[in-house]
């Protein structure tokens, strides 16, 4: 299947995209036997994001970013339910969405950064949809970080932090590098009221959850990390090129 992002799942259903430079398409899968319950053709460069899976008004959907539109599909159906452009090229962050809001987010050769209200159909670009954008400093691999109405993002593969209001694009804090970090390919993650910070030369930061960088640890291993840290209970897993970490108080 297609480069780099990976499946999305809900329920029995796994979902698919294949975008690279050649014949394109997303595709949904039945989990217990593999058996394609629908696809449907695309037309994108290549792309990179992980597709999200996200309920509105009781029906489940899936948005792809990409390098032409943004791109949601009934999940059931495989249908189209509507498309927005706006995004850089080689779109790698997966979008994020709450309270009826989606988040698209690109930063590969520009910036782009887009709340989208879910619940309409067809072309929303340019329409009273886009409920508010941002054109600076943007990521270009790790994805984004919704929590408690504040949307956190790091600026290119560099260790810069915005925070911004989710509800009106408000700036909480722009581009504030982050003390102890260079490059970060990792997304952010939260677990009880802090968030976690995961550099490629081995730093993991610790914050408190706000509208500033209130930075409690930094923590040092001597290893490279490139993906995201998973939490599950009170142990953090953290994959580095040669050593997986499973750290619990």
């Amino acid at each position: 299947f297609g480069e780099g992002g990976s499946p999305a799942v809900s329920g029995g259903t796994i979902v698919i995209s294949w975008d690279h430079e050649g014949e394109d398409f997303i595709a949904a899968l039945n989990t217990a036997d593999g058996t394609e319950r629908w696809r449907q053709k695309r037309e994108e460069e290549t792309t990179w994001t992980t597709p999200l899976i996200v309920e509105h008004e009781g029906k489940k959907q899936v948005v792809v970013c990409a390098t032409t539109r943004i791109r949601s599909y009934d999940l059931e159906s495989g249908k189209e339910i509507w498309s927005c452009g706006g995004m850089t090229g080689n779109v790698i962050p997966t979008p994020v969405a709450q309270d009826g809001v989606l988040y698209a987010i690109s930063g590969f050769r520009g910036a782009a950064l887009l709340a989208i209200k879910l619940g309409r159909t067809g072309d929303l670009t340019d329409s009273d949809a886009i409920l508010w954008k941002h054109d600076k400093r943007t990521p270009y691999v790790p994805s984004p970080l919704l929590l408690d109405g504040r949307l956190y993002f790091h600026s290119g593969n560099d260790a810069y932090l915005s925070i911004f209001a989710a509800k009106d694009g408000k700036p909480l804090l722009e581009a504030e590098r982050i003390a102890g970090m260079t490059g970060i390919y990792s997304s952010p993650v939260a677990a009880a009221g802090h968030v976690y910070f995961t550099g490629r030369a081995g730093s993991v930061v610790v914050a408190r959850a706000g509208d500033k960088l209130d930075i409690v640890a930094t923590n040092k291993l001597d290893e490279a990390f490139e993906a995201s840290p998973a939490i599950v209970g009170r142990q953090i897993f953290l994959r580095g090129h040669r050593t997986l970490y499973c750290l619990e108080e």
